[in-house]
């Protein structure tokens, strides 16, 4: 996959940023163990949107054990270059399938009510509609599947976070929670529906 970069809206997060967010200092904040605990099994088919270069993947990955997959897709081929070696350093590579989204669809298509679990982790504040996210997601995800999604409190507000969660409950899901994470507005949401 060549490592030119297509021009990114301005509210992406640039690729070289990805080097920031997947550095053990990060940990200060956010424990991925911590953060997943509860909503990853083994044998789960694991969704994570914009994974960076792989902060809360490889974990996610070592918690599915040796069955189950993580698809992390990004529509920035660099960060899904450094999230292939990180994850082949870590021994994960075989648990975890990257793909290149483009910013219109994730191209999800395929995994029809497959997904169990999706992480979506200060990413849909960078897409170009958070309800075409959702639907996409919900599309996605099994009956029951759950969606752990967090903003970061210093870039979304209370009301954008709140908007957003009425469009993910508008696309098929509803709020369970809304888990305590540094930092983040958060909301545990499942898929209703059959």
């Amino acid at each position: 996959m060549s490592s030119a970069e297509p021009a990114q809206p301005h509210s992406v997060c640039p690729w070289w940023i990805g080097y920031l967010l997947a550095s053990p200092l990060r940990r200060l904040f956010h424990q991925p163990g911590q953060v997943l605990a509860g909503h990853i099994r083994p044998g789960m088919t694991v969704l994570e949107p914009g994974p960076g270069m792989g902060f809360f993947t490889l974990e996610a990955a070592r918690m599915l054990g040796g069955t189950g997959k993580v698809i992390a897709l990004d529509i920035q081929p660099r960060m899904l270059d450094a999230l292939r070696r990180r994850a082949a350093k870590a021994g994960v590579s075989d648990r975890i399938e990257t793909r290149l989204a483009s910013a219109e669809s994730m191209g999800l298509a395929d995994l029809a009510a497959a997904v169990d679990f999706t992480l979506a982790f200060a990413v849909v504040h960078e897409m170009p509609s958070a309800a075409a996210f959702f639907r996409e997601v919900a599309a996605a995800s099994k009956p029951g599947a759950r969606m752990l999604f967090a903003e970061p409190a210093g870039h979304v507000s209370e009301a954008l976070f709140e908007e957003e969660v009425r469009a993910a409950c508008d696309a098929g899901f509803r709020r369970l929670d809304s888990p305590s994470l540094r930092r983040s507005r958060t909301a545990l949401l499942e898929r209703v529906g059959s």
